[in-house]
């Protein structure tokens, strides 16, 4: 396991993905106060690179400086209010997740198990070798030996 590829594999997502929260934030921004260019801004958003953070905002800069200050304004605001609180609530989420999906196989087996188990109980026949009926004679004359037995020892 290469940790340190994952590792920036998974910031150059982060990025990408708070570069796509920031153009929503910004989207939303506009559209409570400048409709013109919240229609434009989306236009632009949804016909550009907007998977790829940084393309993105290369593009944007080719055509609108100001927006492309904006958004990587707003994209490190939302890093520096996010990234603090992430280490901690992805590894309690993980372990959440993972307890809940392990319970979860868990029970799904057991209840296939249990229902297995009452199909093989459901499907037996009585024959002479599980016959577990004693006659009352034999039993009775078993009882009185032990107690004889174990008056003997007294």
């Amino acid at each position: 396991m290469d940790i340190k590829r994952s590792t920036k594999s998974t910031a150059n997502m982060l990025i990408n993905f708070l570069t796509f929260e920031a153009v929503k934030t910004i989207a939303e921004q506009l559209e409570e106060t400048d409709r013109l260019k919240a229609l434009w801004f989306n236009q632009f958003s949804t016909r550009e690179r907007l998977q790829n953070g940084e393309l993105y905002i290369k593009d944007l800069f080719e055509v609108h400086q100001e927006m492309a200050f904006r958004v990587m304004t707003v994209r490190e605001h939302l890093a520096n209010e996010i990234l603090d609180f992430l280490p901690e609530m992805t590894r309690t989420g993980i372990q959440q997740s993972n307890m809940q999906l392990r319970r979860q196989h868990f029970e799904k087996i057991m209840s296939v198990q249990a229902s297995e188990g009452y199909a093989e109980c459901e499907n037996l026949e009585p024959s002479s070798e599980t016959n577990l009926e004693v006659p009352l004679e034999v039993a009775d004359s078993n009882i009185d030996s032990v107690v004889e037995g174990d008056r003997a020892s007294t």
